[in-house]
């Protein structure tokens, strides 16, 4: 029974690009900086070679992202800041939802004409400050985080919005849980606890590579499921919403994941 949960994980079954793969390992370190035998050791779990993994690693370092020295790898640039996010999503509680007044938060562009690459960069920026659409241009949340979040991502609303904090909308709960997914994203959230349960619990913890690339898939999956969390005050998401749970299982998943690894790195 524990074997058969893994063929219907809710995590991506493609196969992962060397420089997926080895930026979800240095997203998932503890310092965002990995040596490059340990970096070279990952990417072998996926079938890919020490060739083209060092290569891969110079590639990054040279467009900015990460930083060589002293026989390691760090984060840099954009993939620092994607580490920042990925850390806050990881932290968030119901904590950040207890001090909403009802006002909204509204980002709305404000440039008569932008490329395409600007239109790309608002919308990525706007879903890692989670706002959601309500038209073309209009982006909007309850106002309930931090304003003053991710500030490269701020910056990116700064430099084509109109920015309002403090607005008031009579926008009901059934348009806020269509606009925020919110159904989709508790089970997606459900699925994803339950197969962090099973691997965490499951008898056969062999260290194969099969066992390293599955639970290593399944990190990644809840790392970008975490990060799509709309962080809903209460009102909108009732008390049983699965946010906590699943950040509270993806530590757990997370620590003894970092055990295994460590201990596989530390084998002669």
């Amino acid at each position: 029974m524990v074997i058969s949960l893994r063929f219907v994980d809710p995590i991506d079954v493609r196969p992962l690009s060397a420089r997926s793969v080895l930026a979800s390992a240095l997203l998932g370190s503890d310092r965002g900086s990995l040596s490059v035998a340990e970096l070279v050791a990952v990417a072998s779990l996926f079938g890919i070679s020490p060739g083209a993994a060092r290569t891969c690693l110079w590639r990054m370092a040279s467009a900015g992202e990460l930083t060589a020295g002293d026989g390691t790898y760090t984060l840099a640039g954009r993939l620092s800041e994607r580490r920042e996010r990925v850390d806050e999503a990881a932290r968030f509680d119901d904590a950040v939802t207890r001090r909403w007044d009802g006002t909204w938060e509204l980002a709305i562009v404000a440039l008569e004409r932008r490329p395409a690459a600007e239109r790309l960069e608002l919308r990525k920026a706007a879903a890692a400050l989670h706002l959601a659409e309500l038209r073309e241009g209009v982006w909007i949340r309850p106002d309930n985080l931090d304003p003053q979040r991710f500030p490269a991502c701020r910056a990116v609303l700064d430099r084509q919005c109109t920015h309002f904090h403090g607005a008031a909308t009579d926008i009901g709960a059934d348009r806020v849980r269509s606009l925020f997914s919110l159904t989709a994203w508790a089970d997606g959230a459900g699925a994803l606890v339950d197969s962090m349960n099973a691997a965490l619990t499951a008898a056969d913890r062999e260290d194969s590579a099969e066992s390293f690339t599955h639970d290593f898939a399944l990190s990644i999956a809840v790392v970008r499921h975490l990060q799509l969390d709309p962080v809903l005050p209460p009102e909108f998401t009732g008390d049983r919403w699965p946010g906590p749970a699943l950040r509270a299982t993806y530590r757990r998943f997370d620590r003894a994941f970092k055990q295994r690894m460590n201990a596989a790195f530390r084998r002669p």
